[in-house]
């Protein structure tokens, strides 16, 4: 009966990790979203950990020739 209940347990956390994973953003969906929202055009895109959240960094290059920074939180869509 342990058993069965440690199996399902692993298997819960394991759905649970999936489903975390399947409603994440993407680095280069995140970039696509902030050029497609600012009209720019990408310079550099990374993500970094913070406060054990990770956050896509994306610097753009708006149309007038401004450099922007813009944080996407990795885990929301």
């Amino acid at each position: 009966m342990i058993r069965l209940i440690k199996k399902m347990l692993i298997a819960t956390a394991l759905t649970i990790a999936l489903m975390a994973t399947a409603w994440a953003i993407s680095l280069e969906e995140a970039a696509e979203r902030v050029a497609r929202q600012y009209d720019a055009e990408v310079v550099s895109a990374q993500t970094i950990e913070r406060d054990g959240r990770r956050i896509h960094v994306i610097r753009i290059l708006t149309r007038d020739g401004v450099v922007r920074t813009v944080r996407v939180p990795a885990d929301e869509r």
